[in-house]
Order: structure tokens, then C-alpha cells, then sequence
């Protein structure tokens, strides 16, 4: 079984950058396509950013499209998501995933294993 950990949070100033890294055990994380999720609280979780096994396709939810970017390592069985220019709103847990499928997808429920998160808190 796949476990995932999250790693990398923190608490940033609006304008400033993190990265996040996620790094696989119990599998190997290149026979996955990998997404990036986020909640808030209050919030349902969201959508971040997708990445295919190849590293080769990806895609972002249009509010951090720009500013964030997701990459991967099979070699190291690790994902990252560079985020910069970071905004309060972008304020969250992020969660990483395996995803079903090799081509983009959005929902939650196309994805099997999670990460258990990590906070980042951003100050204005």
C-alpha cells in the first residue's frame, strides 16, 4: 500500500514562496499520475494542480495557474508544488494523491492514496 507524506509547510508572508514535497513510500510513485488538493476550513477540499507519471502533462486550477508548479522525481519517488507569490487566500492544508487515471482529473473521488497534509498560512 502507497503511503504518502506531505512536507514543507509553513507560515509565509503574502508575496513570498513554499514548496511542498511529497514523498512516497510502499510503492512506487512513477506508475502514478499525481494531483495536489487543498481545503480551507469551512471549505470542500479542492483541486491544486495535477501532474501525469512522465511529468509531462500538467494542470492547474485557474486560481494558481502562474503562480504554482508541480514537478516530480520517480528517482526519488517524490512530487513537488513550488508555489510562489502566494497570496492569504491560498491559506490551506495541502494534501497530495494518487491519481486513477493517467490523464487530468479534478475530482477527489479519482483519486485512491492521501497524504495526511500539510498547513501553509499565509499573512497579509
Amino acid at each position: 500500500q502507497v503511503q504518502l507524506v506531505e512536507s514543507g509547510g509553513g507560515l509565509v508572508q503574502a508575496g513570498g514562496s513554499l514548496r511542498l514535497s511529497c514523498a512516497g513510500s510502499g510503492g512506487t510513485l512513477s506508475t502514478y499520475a499525481m494531483g495536489w488538493f487543498r481545503q480551507a476550513p469551512g471549505n470542500e477540499r479542492e483541486f491544486v494542480g495535477f501532474i501525469s507519471r512522465s511529468g509531462g502533462t500538467t494542470d492547474y486550477a485557474d486560481s494558481v495557474k502562474g503562480r504554482f508548479t508541480i514537478s516530480r522525481n520517480n528517482v526519488e519517488n517524490t512530487v513537488y508544488l513550488q508555489m510562489n507569490s502566494l497570496k492569504p487566500e491560498d491559506t490551506a492544508v495541502y494534501y497530495c494523491a494518487t491519481s486513477f487515471y493517467n490523464l487530468v482529473v479534478r475530482k477527489t473521488t479519482s483519486y485512491g492514496y492521501w497524504g495526511q497534509g500539510t498547513q501553509v498560512t499565509v499573512s497579509s
